[in-house]
């Protein structure tokens, strides 16, 4: 069995941490700075940690090449899974007129205000494609949207992406807080409880936030009304569900609050017009087709259905088939712990994707889409999602890699040296786990038990601290090579993710900061805020 060197290099924690981040610094020189395409930069990534960590770590080549294999499998089965059905159920929609027909009910039930659309589309129907699959599909469906209503590329992908902080943590009915229950041994409930006595104000924040970086603040300002109900409905479903309700349902019940009350305030209430932000279409020249617009809801209707049902059945357990990774489970001693690392590979062939592909299959069917245009589709999708399928498998083994060699736990315990300034920096650690894996999921799983562990030794509330590694980690989503490689997939900037990821990186790292100064906060003064 191979145990984990914590302080490899000098026997020093500070040394140890300088090179342990190199593989992080890697992929984020090469995606900002050089503006590599994300798989390139996963690459080269995957390639200094494999360096380090079978020079530094004394990490055994087998073991290395089996955890990198791992990291692959996952992110094949079921992350990428996720991402092509979702994709494929965006091509049916797209080939079967119903993309075009919701763009029109969208062009014919909001106002003539690129700002409205925004928020609608970017942060109300995007949330609810997160709380069903998550994994970047909303980004490539949303920002796929405002590029036909008139959006430049690079804007409507950076908007989508910062608007998805919002609901990540609950994301795919809520199986980060549930992983984060686990690998914590904390109570879930307790756990989601206090995300949502955390996220709730960043939802409120986010449209206004992102209205004043798109149009200014005298432009966000003369929309406010809209951006309250938005934002404000938003984040008190979020509170409200994740505390009283189920968590599970946070998401789902968030943005279709949101979506529906936005949608009819948009009735009753206006926007002054301002020519620098309507929509280039003339609509009454727009082909309207036999497809009404009420039918471009079909697909997005259906996959809600279909999901929800899937995860209250528990359709997603039959045949579950748990494989000890071979030559991995349990070969490796995690020293920080004190345990040995397991290597499950929780096979479920009737996964979230599985959901959505039966979704993909009734609409097309609903839509009488032909077999022809069907075949069409698949075709589209591969051809789309095969680049972020290669860039996803080397990110996720790169972090399975820096997780079975101990570089991520000595990452973990450089930053909880910290201190009395951890409640600060605890955001982070969720911040780089997403940031590499590319999931809150996976970033809990990674990190969550740091958190606590870190917690106890200094006397902080862990009920607070796992919670914001799951918080923290929706800020890193949006700088994920995974999630922006995923969300440019149906998009002309596919190679070129290092435009977007150096468009996010700056709010990323703000966001992250507030998330910060609030668990100071939390920990500290408003001490009340901690379920019990």
């Amino acid at each position: 069995m191979f145990h984990q060197l914590l302080t490899p290099i000098g026997n020093s924690l500070l040394f140890s941490f300088l090179i342990a981040v190199l593989p992080i610094l890697t992929v984020l020189a090469l995606l900002g700075w050089a503006r590599r395409p994300a798989w390139q930069a996963s690459l080269a990534g995957l390639v200094v940690g494999l360096i380090v960590a079978i020079a530094g770590w004394q990490f055994p080549v087998n073991l290395a090449i089996s955890s990198v294999l791992a990291g692959v499998v996952f992110a094949l089965w079921p992350v990428m899974w996720i991402v092509v059905t979702a994709i494929l159920l965006y091509n049916i929609a797209l080939r079967s007129g119903r993309f075009a027909a919701f763009r029109m009910w969208l062009l014919d039930n909001l106002p003539n205000d690129r700002r409205i659309v925004l928020v609608v589309v970017g942060f109300s129907f995007g949330a609810l494609f997160e709380g069903i699959s998550g994994f970047g599909t909303p980004i490539a469906i949303t920002s796929s949207l405002l590029i036909m209503l008139g959006f430049p590329t690079l804007e409507a992908l950076t908007f989508t992406l910062i608007f998805n902080t919002a609901p990540v943590a609950f994301g795919a009915l809520g199986v980060p807080i549930t992983v984060l229950g686990a690998v914590t041994h904390l109570p879930s409930d307790l756990l989601a409880q206090m995300v949502g006595r955390q996220l709730p104000f960043f939802a409120l924040l986010l449209p206004f936030y992102v209205i004043a970086i798109y149009a200014g603040v005298r432009g966000m300002l003369r929309i406010w009304p809209v951006l309250l109900v938005a934002g404000g409905s938003f984040a008190l479903t979020q509170f409200v569900t994740a505390n009283y309700i189920n968590y599970s349902l946070t998401d789902v019940l968030s943005s279709l609050v949101s979506l529906i009350l936005t949608i009819v305030f948009l009735r009753v209430w206006k926007p002054a017009p301002d020519p620098r932000f309507t929509i280039k279409v003339d609509r009454a020249k727009e082909t309207r087709g036999t497809v009404t617009g009420a039918q471009g809801w079909y697909p997005w209707i259906i996959v809600a259905a279909v999901v929800i049902i899937w995860t209250v059945a528990k359709v997603f357990t039959i045949g579950d088939v748990k494989v000890p990774w071979p030559g991995l489970d349990k070969a490796v001693y995690i020293t920080l712990y004190n345990t040995p690392y397991g290597a499950i590979w929780d096979f479920q062939p009737l996964a979230t994707g599985t959901a959505i592909l039966v979704a993909a299959i009734i609409t097309a069917f609903v839509v009488r889409l032909t077999p022809a245009d069907f075949g069409g589709a698949i075709v589209d999708t591969w051809v789309q999602t095969r680049i972020a399928i290669l860039t996803v498998a080397t990110i996720v083994g790169l972090a399975f890699l820096m997780n079975y060699s101990g570089l991520t736990y000595t990452l973990g315990l450089g930053v909880a040296s910290v201190g009395a300034f951890f409640p600060l920096v605890s955001a982070f650690l969720g911040w780089v786990a997403v940031f590499l894996s590319g999931s809150d999921t996976s970033g809990n799983a990674l990190f969550g038990n740091l958190q606590v562990v870190a917690a106890k030794q200094l006397n902080l509330n862990p009920i607070l601290m796992a919670a914001t590694n799951s918080s923290g980690g929706v800020m890193g989503k949006m700088i994920s090579p995974q999630n922006i490689a995923t969300g440019v997939a149906t998009t002309d900037l596919k190679g070129k993710e290092g435009h977007v990821f150096a468009k996010t990186f700056k709010h990323s790292i703000l966001l992250t900061v507030l998330l910060g100064i609030l668990v100071w906060l939390q920990q500290n003064v408003l001490t009340w805020m901690i379920p019990h």
